[in-house]
């Protein structure tokens, strides 16, 4: 990686009124001079240039920077060229960038990658830009801005400093092991380690990215014409389920994600629940309904009362027809086809939806890091007064390494093509 120099477009894709591509590694300042004139210009200063091809030909009238590292997102030398963003003028211009020796266009993620190969950067962070670059609600933005922003490297430091004076302290007493009067731990030690995985626990009981990511699951569930697919249709704002008088319409989930009120939700249609389907396609549907409640934060039941999956909301769908049989209790009443109540219904569910996520800005945990605290966890509460010193030892150890690994001190190769094949070319 190092010695090698990337470029790519790092705005949005043309046309546009501006368009950055950017040049990064040690033939940045050559690329620029190349195409803006012998003369760098000054430092983290943007200057007019006007752009040639090595024909002499002009490219285009931009801004230029040059920022030389370490200093800079990546830790390399950097320049940018802000262009007009007409299609032709980048393709002109990243031509040109091609044709200079020892530049190469960019891979996806390979900016961000090496702001972590040189130090810029720490895993956690990395993992909260990705998250950011794919938010599309606030509350996904704000979360992902919190680990973006350090907030859980800085608190896996933490834990890390306070392990390794747990560490020091029994280092301290295996020196001494071989005198006859061996030093032991304090009672205080085991305290500390107590509290510590503690911590841990209440950060693992934290509402996780994947809610945010894909959405508080709401599942709409009931008999055939229950008018499950009218209610779906009408909360996801589009038409995206056939209706139908005729039993068994729906015979496939249907999924949708949508934010309302800057919360992300999915909505699942299903076919309709009854003991014997009509034919073997609509068996098929029930049966995946089915899964599908065991899959829902929440549950619509649009079907007979008291029927439906425990912590089921009632839904009384129907509100409009004077022939239904109500129902009672905590039902919310609602007539999807004239809209009456909806508004009632889309206030509780973002309110429960709220509730069950991260509160906005805290830290919302990947799978990766919840399995790496958990295994810091499992670590720190297999510690116990009856052991051996040295066993003590081992599960600080490895309570450490899970932090290391957290933060990237310690990360495989595979695990990072992941990572950063989730970014787009050119971040």
């Amino acid at each position: 990686m190092s010695g090698e120099t990337i470029f790519a477009l790092s705005s949005g894709a043309p046309p546009a009124a501006i368009a950055v591509v950017r040049v990064s590694g040690p033939g940045a300042g050559d690329a620029l001079r190349a195409l803006a004139g012998e003369r760098l210009p000054p430092a983290r200063r943007a200057c007019a240039r006007t752009l040639r091809a090595a024909d002499g030909s002009e490219l285009d009238r931009a801004l230029v920077l040059w920022l030389p590292g370490p200093a800079t997102a990546t830790g390399e030398d950097v320049a940018e060229f802000h262009l007009h963003g007409g299609r032709a003028v980048v393709g002109a211009v990243q031509r040109a960038l091609a044709l200079c020796p020892g530049l190469r266009p960019a891979a996806a993620g390979e900016f961000t990658r090496r702001a972590f190969a040189n130090g810029r950067i720490d895993l956690a962070e990395a993992e909260g830009l990705a998250e950011l670059l794919e938010s599309e609600t606030e509350l996904q933005r704000r979360a992902a801005m919190a680990l973006a922003g350090g907030a859980l490297s800085n608190k896996a430091d933490e834990w890390r400093d306070r392990v390794l004076a747990l560490s020091a302290e029994v280092e301290a007493v295996l020196d001494f092991s071989d005198e006859e009067d061996a030093a032991e731990l304090p009672s205080s030690f085991f305290g500390r380690a107590r509290s510590l995985a503690g911590e841990l626990a209440a950060w693992l009981d934290r509402p996780r990215a994947k809610l945010l990511r894909e959405g508080y699951r709401v599942v709409l569930a009931g008999p055939p014409n229950a008018g499950k697919s009218t209610l779906f249709n009408a909360l996801v704002e589009n038409e995206a389920a056939i209706t139908s008088p005729v039993a068994g319409t729906t015979r496939d989930i249907i999924e949708r994600s949508v934010a309302i009120a800057g919360v992300p939700f999915t909505f699942v249609d299903t076919a309709g629940l009854r003991k014997a389907g009509g034919d073997a396609i609509e068996a098929i549907g029930i049966a995946r309904a089915e899964a599908q409640l065991a899959r829902a934060d929440l549950v619509l039941w649009l079907g007979e009362e008291g029927r439906g999956p425990g912590g089921a909301w009632e839904i009384d769908a129907k509100a409009d027809d004077p022939a239904r049989e109500a129902k009672r209790g905590d039902a919310i009443a609602v007539s999807a086809q004239t809209g009456w109540n909806l508004d009632l219904l889309r206030e509780r569910l973002i309110a429960h939806a709220r509730a069950a996520m991260p509160a906005p800005g805290e830290v919302a945990l990947t799978e990766r890091q919840a399995g790496l605290l958990g295994e810091a966890r499992a670590a720190l509460e297999g510690i116990g007064k009856d052991l051996d010193p040295l066993i003590v030892a081992e599960h600080l150890r490895l309570a450490r390494s899970a932090f290391d690994r957290l933060i990237g001190r310690a990360s495989t190769e595979d695990m990072l093509d992941a990572l950063f094949g989730r970014f787009c070319i050119g971040k």
